[in-house]
């Protein structure tokens, strides 16, 4: 019995991501060739002039209301005019709006930039354009490009995860631009799955536990247990007192681990284990070794596994797939796969497809079965 619900709504969202693929393909159709490469080539201006906002909080200064620039610099503290030019720039492109001269507003687009807003991307504004992240792709991208070195490591010396082992600053605002997914899937991964069919999540990587806490208020009967490094799982349990019903905080638990070493052990066919966004951060020994851990830990229970991961296109892939691929070229020894590639490493894991449940959103859900206990 399929996993997948909701395939009439699935389905209008595959439809409109086509549509949109295609009306953001229009300007290398009408602009002239030189002027659109040129817009391509300085594109990063836009990404800088963003990240500058983002750090100022422009968006949480305007508020619900409207405000003249001089009261925007005033409470920044900041230069009248070269916040003008600012705002007039971000304007042009969509992200806020210019009501009257030199008078703006938040919009549709910057009300995201809010740290209150229910779907804000703020912290994963500032994580990609952070010195951190910025550097590997203005300094190291062609000698990466060049050699197949991660930039990332060429850039800081050490790999990114490494890195942010040491680096307590970088590795919290990480954590909160992880957070900032849920933005950009939305809850499509709760709504279209049938999580109903199982009794304990096994969040491996799930950080502090927004995704599995999202799963267990749909789902009175189940219970979360999320397994993450020691740095994330002891002030996770923290984070939410407060802020959920004790009840519902009850039935989440967590352990901390290394899952390249070993995963908690599966009680049987109603756990189901959920990667969301792991295994693309890692190359494919590391893949290897974390779908073998998870068949060692699910041995006679016939428990499941669910990759939240997207699936790349064999060929003429979709520009965010892209992007989101060379993204990881620039920061870890992952990549983003194609349904093949992805099965070659669950036949070395000794797992099997068993569905591919399509969601409203970027990624999908890749369910895996065993085929051979190891």
């Amino acid at each position: 019995m399929t996993l997948q619900k909701n395939s009439g709504a699935v389905c209008r969202f595959t439809w409109l991501m086509k549509f949109a693929i295609w009306l953001q393909n229009l300007p290398n159709k009408l602009t002239p060739p030189p002027f659109r490469l040129i817009q391509i080539g300085s594109a990063f201006w836009q990404s800088r002039a963003l990240y500058v906002a983002v750090r100022l909080d422009i968006a949480a200064i305007l508020g619900d209301g409207a405000l003249a620039v001089d009261a925007i610099a005033a409470r920044i503290p900041a230069q009248a005019d070269a916040i003008y030019r600012l705002l007039r720039m971000l304007a042009a492109m969509g992200v806020f709006e210019e009501v009257s001269p030199r008078i703006f507003k938040n919009n549709a687009l910057s009300a995201h930039l809010r740290e209150g807003h229910p779907q804000n991307v703020r912290a994963m504004i500032l994580m990609h354009n952070s010195p951190e992240m910025g550097q590997p792709w203005y300094q190291q991208l062609e000698q990466g490009v060049r050699s197949g070195e991660v930039p990332f490591q060429l850039s800081h010396g050490s790999g990114l995860y490494a890195y942010m082992d040491n680096h307590a600053e970088f590795d919290a605002l990480f954590a909160r631009a992880m957070d900032n997914v849920a933005a950009l899937t939305g809850d499509s991964f709760a709504t279209d799955f049938d999580w109903g069919r199982f009794n304990r999540i096994i969040d491996v990587g799930g950080s502090k536990g927004g995704k599995a806490l999202a799963l267990l208020k749909r789902h009175p009967h189940l219970s979360g247990l999320v397994f993450d490094r020691e740095q994330v799982t002891q002030t996770a349990a923290g984070h939410w007192a407060g802020k959920e019903p004790p009840d519902l905080l009850s039935r989440l638990s967590f352990q901390a681990g290394d899952m390249l070493e070993s995963v908690p052990a599966a009680k049987d066919d109603k756990d189901i284990y959920l990667l969301s966004a792991i295994l693309h951060g890692m190359d494919d020994a590391d893949c290897v070794k974390v779908l073998r851990n998870l068949n060692a830990a699910s041995a006679g229970t016939d428990a499941r596994v669910a990759l939240m991961e997207m699936v790349v296109a064999g060929s003429k892939a979709d520009f965010a797939s892209a992007a989101f691929d060379m993204q990881m070229f620039m920061a870890t020894q992952g990549r983003e796969r194609t349904l093949a590639e992805w099965q070659a490493l669950f036949g070395q894991s000794g797992w099997v497809l068993e569905e591919e449940v399509r969601l409203q959103s970027i990624g999908k859900i890749l369910v895996l079965k065993v085929s051979r206990y190891l």
